[in-house]
């Protein structure tokens, strides 16, 4: 029974000995248990045999004694009551620890956990042992494409617009709310149709000689998608119908960016290491003036990418950008406020887990581990490393490794090979194509699809309601317009405005901490602590490109949304 009692400690104690947080951009943390895995001994070892093998969750053990019982329960309230942040402390390895940074030779940027999960360009093989001075191909800056999240988003604001055109919806048993649009150019005898559903916009250009007469909308709407089985559709006839469907077609669509800036220096493994950094040295000075200008927070105008610009509650300062016609706000951590009672830095991690692509600035040759810092927003990381020159005078070379989930697809521009740049504007043109480029892909992994679809389908079924709605009041009907005359008297009482472009707005903030989406359960922590996390994480998503949810609210995912608008 004495060595039952003595294995149960031990059993209890280890799941209690390892935690790390796992942020949710701005409402803190999740816990995850992790367990040490034997080490191998040999230094001959490969690079993957010496990373961390993947967390096991420790089954519990219980014991038939009652007491037994009594005692684990008073010990697991005891744990439960401590201080959260020591709960959630997870130090790295320190065998792993020592043997990386005593091995003989060159490590790469980025090294891969034995969990896996994210793919590395170019591969770790690749990265080491390189001059700063050979010859470099691929590094063409007119390569250097910016893609686009949206392509077709902007036909109707550039053809229907201008055009004489109809609008109307209806509700398929199978496909749910439909949004048409139909415009006839009778300058090029062609139909031009767009057909909005819950998945995607389908558009089409259709020549006036297929038909003997001009097509019927559920005819037109089959032609672009045979599963339409609607007998008919509502014609939309509300003088602001325009503004809506414009609102709706555009909302994945952004000027603007935020991306977390990560400073590791020599020997710094950790999580809790990297986000404690203050000091910045002369180098990453450097290299943070090739990415952008640093701006007083205080009273500025431009795209604040969720900083603070009236309080100071954020920091004093930030480095910001604009690049082709697009705003780039930069989350240093060095620049964030620092917390000295606070090994996990929340209000650092906050934004910079809250953002979807960050960038890593390495001073030595510690590697970087892209699974370090827990995040289920942050889906990709761009790894950059000063070379000392050979050449007197010559100034200094980049090399740059890229690391992303394995569900993000690969995404332009090609690093150069070697990925070397010894041209600063160069290499500024690549970065931040890269990292727009970088967000865009990531929005195409699983976890991001879901929560995108999960709005679109949301945003659809208000804008489909709202233009029925007001059609149907504009053509008479009182039932209708008493209806809205009092939803509108509500919305105006609780809110200050109401309708679908708010609605909508609001619904892209909510969206962007769906929970439900991600597939994670909510955390039920202390009220003032969850409210408090909520308010503060207003990071103006909005403007950089998730779509928020939608449950009744407005829209686009890097507006971040009050604590009672929460999905």
């Amino acid at each position: 029974m004495t060595s039952d009692a003595t294995a149960m400690d031990k059993r209890s104690d280890t799941s209690f000995s390892r935690k790390r947080s796992s942020t949710f951009g701005a409402y803190g943390s999740m816990d995850r248990s992790c367990e040490d895995q034997s080490r191998p001994e040999s230094m001959g070892a490969t690079l993957m045999d010496i990373l961390d093998s993947p967390s096991i969750e420790p089954t519990p053990v219980l014991s038939s004694s009652s007491n037994q019982k009594e005692s684990e329960l008073f010990e697991f309230i005891a744990k439960l009551q401590g201080s959260r942040i020591d709960e959630q402390r997870c130090h790295f390895p320190l065998p792993l620890k020592s043997q990386l940074l005593t091995l003989g030779r060159e490590l790469p940027l980025i090294l891969p956990s034995k969990a896996g999960g994210f793919w590395i360009d170019p591969p770790s093989e690749r990265q080491s042992d390189l001059s700063p001075t050979s010859s470099t191909h691929g590094a063409d800056q007119e390569s250097y494409d910016i893609l686009e999240r949206d392509g077709e988003a902007k036909i109707y604001h550039d053809v229907f617009r201008s055009r004489y055109h109809h609008s109307f919806t209806a509700v398929d048993p199978c496909l749910g709310s439909l949004v048409l649009s139909v415009c006839l150019e009778e300058d090029e005898n062609r139909i031009r149709v767009i057909l909005r559903m819950k998945e995607c916009s389908l558009h089409g250009v259709f020549s006036l000689s297929l038909f003997p007469n001009i097509p019927s909308t559920v005819e037109l709407a089959k032609m672009l998608c045979d599963k339409v089985t609607v007998p008919k559709f509502d014609a939309v006839c509300y003088l602001k119908a325009p503004d809506l469907i414009q609102t709706f077609d555009e909302h994945r669509v952004s000027p603007n960016f935020k991306f977390g800036v990560l400073y590791q220096k020599d020997k710094q493994l950790t999580e809790e290491e990297i986000l404690s950094n203050n000091e910045e040295s002369d180098e990453f000075k450097e290299f943070l003036s090739i990415l952008g200008e640093t701006i007083q927070l205080q009273g500025f105008t431009g795209f604040r990418g969720g900083l603070d610009v009236c309080h100071g509650q954020t920091g004093s300062e930030a480095v910001y950008t604009s690049f082709h016609g697009r705003e780039i706000m930069f989350h240093v951590t060095t620049k964030l406020p620092f917390t000295d009672c606070d090994p996990q830095q929340l209000q650092r991690k906050r934004h910079i887990g809250n953002d979807i692509v960050a960038l890593v600035y390495q001073e030595g040759h510690t590697p970087f581990l892209p699974d370090v810092i827990k995040s289920h927003f942050l889906h990709s990381f761009l790894v950059v490393r000063r070379l000392a020159n050979s050449d007197e005078g010559s100034g200094y070379a980049y090399q740059v490794s890229v690391t992303a989930r394995d569900d993000v697809p690969n995404f332009c521009p090609v690093l150069p090979d070697p990925p070397v740049f010894r041209d600063r504007s160069l290499l500024r043109e690549f970065l931040l194509t890269k990292l727009i480029n970088a967000e865009i892909s990531c929005y195409k992994a699983e976890q991001f699809s879901k929560l995108e679809l999960r709005t679109r389908s949301s945003l659809l079924e208000t804008l489909r309601t709202e233009l029925f709605t007001r059609s149907q009041c504009m053509m008479g009907d009182p039932t209708l317009s008493a209806q809205l005359s009092q939803t509108e008297g509500i919305r105006t009482a609780s809110e200050g405005t109401g309708g679908f472009i708010e609605n909508f707005k609001r619904a892209i903030r909510v969206r962007s901490h769906s929970f439900e989406t991600l597939g994670v359960p909510r955390k039920t922590g202390t009220s003032s602590q969850k409210h408090k996390t909520e308010k503060d994480s207003e990071s103006d998503r909005s403007s950089a490109s998730l779509s928020t949810n939608s449950d009744g609210v407005g829209p686009e995912i890097k507006d971040h949304p009050s604590p009672q608008e929460e999905t």
